[in-house]
């Protein structure tokens, strides 16, 4: 029996992982053992967790220093784990800070494959990661197209898998009317707002969305904004809109059960016709929805000047790096100004035919119409091992 060995750390690693299993339940003859790390979604699968992977999903300097201890001794943990289990393959699925960490001892102490999920962003920022990496992973999967020759120039072996957000599901017309019935929206444009899932986010990005809102509202006082809230943040966001001269309906997902409120946000993103949004992914699940968009963001100033310093692309919206095109407007940094965002919504509202080109080209690029990122992961994988 193949035995996989596969670590994630958040909830974005575990929706990978899950839909790997599937993928390798769906190109074997055999069923394989899956050992490690699992999220919620892939014990839901009858994989077994060594430890709880929220231990794991811990972000910033300042968390990671106080979590030190705790996550160095899971790390030397799972690293042993790994020895002793002696899997045909270790797949480590994002997460870097430990993933990337723990194929490195298991490297050093063994001659276990190595294959890392997701590419790290060099063509963005750190380009010499890659050259990192190389010394102890032996196979990447990436999630887009341009990523391969950047891996493969190191030498490691890379395959474009496609990326989850080309297949996620999509509200159909028939939820999108039920929903805008259901909240009262009459048949003028609906816009949404997404200032970010973080608190650090809603806290830097919300003064800044609610008067670009407001001066959107002196020219195009007809378009009705919904808000649709992370469930840790809910809280947060509900406090900042009291005080916003135009209110968004706000979709707060503790006051529903888990499956309605994914099937409001699915149906907000579907019957949407515009987006003011924080950079992310989140442009991705608004291209999958054919949501026209604006982005902006906006961070602490001695992050900005790192951060602009590293940069090697002139843009940080997905839909343009993907087409090489910059139809989509963003706002960073110093330009992150309401005066400067919401003429751009209006005229985004007016014209967005270019755009969506542009999010119609990004979705057949990232896998639309072909197989699913889990099996294409999965065949990747098992041709990568035929190979050694």
């Amino acid at each position: 029996m193949l035995k996989i060995a596969l670590v994630v750390g958040e909830s974005s690693g575990d929706k990978l992982g899950a839909a790997l299993i599937d993928g390798f339940d769906e190109i074997l003859t055999a069923p394989a053992e899956f050992i490690g790390i699992a999220g919620p979604l892939m014990m839901d699968r009858g994989m077994d967790s060594l430890f709880d992977m929220s231990e794991l999903s811990v972000m910033g300097i300042g968390e990671i220093l106080g979590q030190y201890l705790n996550l160095r001794k899971r790390l030397k943990q799972t690293v042993q784990f790994i020895l002793d289990q002696k899997p045909d393959v270790l797949i480590t699925i994002d997460a870097p800070e430990f993933s990337l960490r723990l194929a490195k001892e298991v490297k050093a102490k063994s001659n276990i494959p190595t294959v890392h999920y997701v590419a790290p962003t060099v063509w963005a920022w750190r380009p010499k990661r890659a050259a990192k990496m190389a010394r102890f992973i032996d196979h990447v999967l990436a999630l887009f197209p341009f990523e391969p020759p950047l891996m493969v120039a190191e030498g490691m072996t890379c395959d474009f898998v496609g990326h989850p957000v080309s297949h996620d599901q999509i509200a159909t017309p028939e939820e999108a009317a039920h929903f805008r019935f259901a909240f009262g929206l009459n048949d003028g444009p609906v816009g949404l707002c997404l200032p970010g899932s973080r608190n650090s986010e809603i806290r830097r990005m919300g003064p800044i969305f609610g008067k670009t809102l407001e001066k959107v509202a002196q020219t195009r006082p007809d378009i009705q904004w919904i808000l649709p809230a992370a469930p840790h943040v809910a809280g947060a966001v509900r406090q900042l809109i009291e005080d916003w001269p135009v209110k968004p309906i706000l979709l707060d997902p503790r006051e529903l059960d888990a499956k309605t409120a994914a099937a409001d946000k699915r149906a907000a993103f579907r019957c949407a016709d515009l987006a003011l949004a924080a950079s992310g992914t989140v442009s991705l699940e608004l291209a999958a929805n054919d949501t026209p968009m604006v982005i902006a963001y906006d961070m602490p100033w001695l992050s900005r000047q790192i951060i602009g310093r590293l940069l090697l692309v002139d843009t940080v919206t997905l839909i343009n790096l993907v087409t090489n095109t910059r139809y989509v407007p963003e706002f960073i940094g110093d330009t992150c100004k309401p005066e400067l965002i919401a003429p751009a919504l209006v005229s985004v509202l007016n014209n967005a035919h270019n755009q969506r080109l542009a999010m119609e080209t990004t979705m057949r690029s990232l896998g639309r119409n072909e197989k699913a990122p889990g099996i294409r992961a999965a065949l990747s994988v098992m041709q990568f091992l035929s190979k050694r």
